[in-house]
């Protein structure tokens, strides 16, 4: 009996559906009094619809008869100050994004009621209402495809006069949250990614093709900004330094994958615009002041900033078109007859960056009109010195024959004083010098002149002489374990392949000029101070053995030690009242209170940032061996 009184109502119910939507109906004006109900309404309704979608076409059909969609927006325009907007368009997102029937979908989009719920105006100074926004044109794009695009855009004789799901998501292409950012880039190659030819049109063209030029723009902003990091006049490199640069640079990096994904979608004019952008605005801005070709107009950063960023460029965006155009910068000088005219020849041209594009056009090694295909932009091709005669070779270009040769005794060097600077380099830049010598080796079979090997065996004898310091160290009985450790971490380095190093290496030498020299009364610095020592030694170990053989050490000349590792073995594992090798006992006299004054071996004993120190006195029989009479923390240590 009291079932059949209180029987629930089905909330999922086709009569309980309509039920809500006439109350919504009812709903005149939106304000603070009803601001709730007016919410629970909402999200009562889009959680039938999603279920409907899947489990009752009868729903989906009332929803339609009902135009609910058209209740949303007038519920909207009569919200005043009620802040109702940012729960409506989270309800309505989660619906779009829920939605798995084409049918469905296709009707909401229909009708402008969607483009009516994106051209509304919004108020978002000071509240939580723009993640609430992007969100919901992210869902929107997410369900777009060739066929639902056009419900989007308003079209007049064939030309696109309105798109209101883009223009309104690149007023937020400047955001300061990240999130903000992410949609904003993720709907726009939904976008580019089912485009139209009149889409592909309206989006080239301006004034919407000016959010192109925004974000270089933008990203030179940050190439100003890590330069200003990069140049600071901290003589030392503190975590929160290289930090700061670390998230300027991702920040950067990210603008410059974001480039690569729109030029991955393979529409010319798409790939025109962008192309020409990054060229004019950045490429060509860094590198001619570089090259002292012109004088800056106002956009400079040093060198090492520069060419940390078009390294990155290269890597990261790559295609035919940039590689060869940066190529053909870098090399111009070399394809006139005298450097004098080539500077002549910028600086009475009206506009350095368009003389750039016409030459490159007149060489024939770019293709700015944007024909190439997805498959020739490929982010790691070395076009312009590659061996695919589609790209031609340096000769083709009128490049001098010799120009690699007069510059690369200049690269040796520079790599050699850096390897010889004093004070030395941490390891970590030394190691970087190195694979870059060897790539160099590698790339052009050549001699290195006396003045080079001078250096070179310089730098080699001042590596030996810190190792027979770091000998009489406190450390000197984990030098030979460490060696065997880095011996393969070195290899590794120097092996590293191109397509997987890291431009950022060469911020490393401009920013991380600490020495291995300095305090080494801490327990801590006098360890990495020897671990830099053994990695440099072993660098130029290998390195000697390239320039005189043309080929790596394979194993380190290690493996008769091990006697010492059987006594390193023997001393890690000592306890109280065992027996220890003294070879690297230290001898001293102890007065104990109760036992006066004994001759005592003082062991310290470590292995990595772990360690102890261990108190043995002399083997009545065995004169090499001593017996534990007390273990201690290695002071400084785990």
């Amino acid at each position: 009996m009291w079932r059949t009184v209180w029987r629930s109502i089905d909330r999922f119910s086709l009569q309980h559906f309509k039920y809500v939507i006439n109350e919504l109906r009812k709903i005149k004006v939106v304000d603070q009094h009803n601001r709730e109900l007016v919410i629970d309404l909402l999200q009562t309704i889009v959680e039938i619809v999603t279920y409907g979608d899947r489990q009752d076409p009868f729903i989906f059909e009332c929803f339609m008869e009902y135009q609910v969609l058209a209740e949303f927006v007038r519920i909207l325009k009569i919200s005043g100050n009620s802040k109702i907007e940012a729960p409506l368009l989270q309800y309505l997102s989660i619906m779009i994004q829920n939605m798995g029937s084409e049918h469905a979908i296709y009707y909401c989009l229909s009708n402008d009621y969607i483009n009516t719920i994106i051209a509304h105006q919004y108020d978002f100074d000071g509240g939580d209402l723009a993640p609430y926004y992007v969100s919901f044109l992210r869902a929107v794009s997410g369900k777009i495809n060739r066929d639902t695009l056009c419900l989007l855009v308003r079209v007049n004789r064939d030309v696109v006069t309105s798109f209101p799901l883009y223009t309104e998501i690149l007023k937020f292409a400047q955001h300061g949250e990240k999130m903000i950012q992410t949609a904003v880039h993720a709907l726009t190659l939904n976008i580019f990614n089912v485009s139209d030819d009149m889409v592909y049109q309206f989006v080239t063209s301006p004034p919407a093709s000016q959010y192109f030029s925004d974000l270089v723009y933008s990203l030179r902003e940050k190439c100003l900004r890590l330069d200003v990091l990069v140049q600071a006049t901290d003589e030392t490199c503190t975590k929160q330094r290289r930090k700061e640069i670390l998230l300027e640079s991702d920040e950067i990096v990210d603008d410059l994958y974001y480039f690569k994904d729109i030029l991955s979608v393979g529409e010319p004019r798409l790939s025109k615009v962008v192309t020409q952008d990054l060229l004019n605005l950045l490429v060509f801005p860094i590198l001619i002041p570089l090259l002292q070709l012109r004088q800056s107009n106002g956009f400079y950063v040093s060198a090492v900033t520069s060419l940390y960023i078009v390294s990155y460029l290269l890597v990261v965006v790559g295609g035919k078109n940039i590689v060869n155009a940066v190529a053909g910068v870098i090399l111009y000088p070399y394809m006139t007859p005298r450097r004098d005219a080539a500077k002549e020849e910028i600086t009475n041209s009206s506009s350095d960056t368009h003389f750039f594009l016409n030459l490159l056009r007149d060489m024939e090694i770019m293709e700015i009109v944007g024909s190439e295909s997805q498959k020739d932009e490929n982010i790691n091709g070395n076009h312009i010195c590659g061996n695919d005669d589609n790209y031609g070779t340096s000769a083709s270009l009128g490049v001098n024959d010799n120009v690699f040769v007069r510059v690369m005794p200049q690269v040796f060097y520079a790599l050699l004083n850096v390897l010889a600077s004093q004070p030395p380099l941490c390891a970590l830049i030394q190691w970087h010098t190195g694979w870059f010598m060897r790539k160099l080796l590698n790339f052009q079979v050549m001699t290195l002149g006396e003045q080079h090997l001078h250096l070179f065996n310089t730098s080699y004898q001042q590596s030996c002489e810190r190792l027979q310091k770091e000998l009489d160290g406190c450390w000197f009985d984990c030098i030979l374990d460490t060696m065997k450790d880095e011996w393969e971490n070195c290899e590794t380095a120097l092996k590293e392949p191109l397509k997987s190093k890291s431009p950022s290496f060469a911020l490393e030498l401009a920013v991380c000029k600490q020495s291995t020299d300095g305090n080494t009364n801490s327990s801590d610095t006098a360890w990495e101070i020897m671990v830099d020592v053994v990695k440099v030694f072993i660098l130029h170990l290998q390195l000697k053995a390239l320039i005189s053989k043309g080929e790596l050490l394979e194993k380190p000349l290690l493996d008769s030690a091990d006697s010492g590792t059987s006594n390193s073995l023997d001393i890690a594992s000592a306890s109280f009242g065992s027996e220890v090798y003294l070879g690297s006992g230290i001898p001293c006299r102890i007065a104990f209170s109760n036992a006066g004054i004994r001759d005592i071996y003082m062991i310290p004993a470590a292995r990595g940032l772990s360690g102890k120190v261990i108190l043995a006195e002399k083997h009545p029989f065995r004169s090499q061996r001593g017996v534990v009479i007390a273990i201690a923390p290695l002071a400084g240590l785990r």
